[in-house]
């Protein structure tokens, strides 16, 4: 099991966007004095971590290097409903959701903190 941590800024604030966008639920949550997170969340059965990128340990946040060194592929049996979901709590959409002659039906988002969600499902044989 591979379970990724999202490294970024406001992280009360990601954990909160990331239920309202993907209706994730935090299954735990640490908070430091001053105000940093630590968060598991799950998604359909898929757990992420997101926590407030701490440099002093090499974790930065993609607004903190200008860009992110991955995307996350979300998969989802109806990626139109929660690709508007995601950008109606405030994702930005890179391209939209689409049948792709590779065989997945996908968009991409980039969240308010800077992570690449790609949201889709794979397309049935014909």
């Amino acid at each position: 099991m591979i379970e990724p941590m999202l490294s970024v800024r406001r992280g009360t604030q990601a954990v909160d966007f990331y239920k309202s966008a993907f209706g994730a639920t935090e299954e735990f949550r640490v908070e430091a004095p001053d105000g940093a997170v630590v968060s598991k969340l799950v998604v359909d059965g898929a757990a992420f971590w997101v926590a407030d990128e701490s440099p002093e340990h090499e974790h930065f946040s993609p607004e903190t290097l200008g860009g992110t060194t991955a995307r996350i592929v979300l998969v989802s049996q109806d990626p139109d409903a929660l690709f508007a979901r995601a950008v109606a709590a405030g994702a930005r959409q890179v391209w939209p959701v689409a049948d792709q002659e590779y065989g997945w039906r996908v968009g991409r988002i980039k969240d308010p903190f800077g992570h690449h969600w790609e949201i889709g499902k794979p397309l049935e044989p014909t």
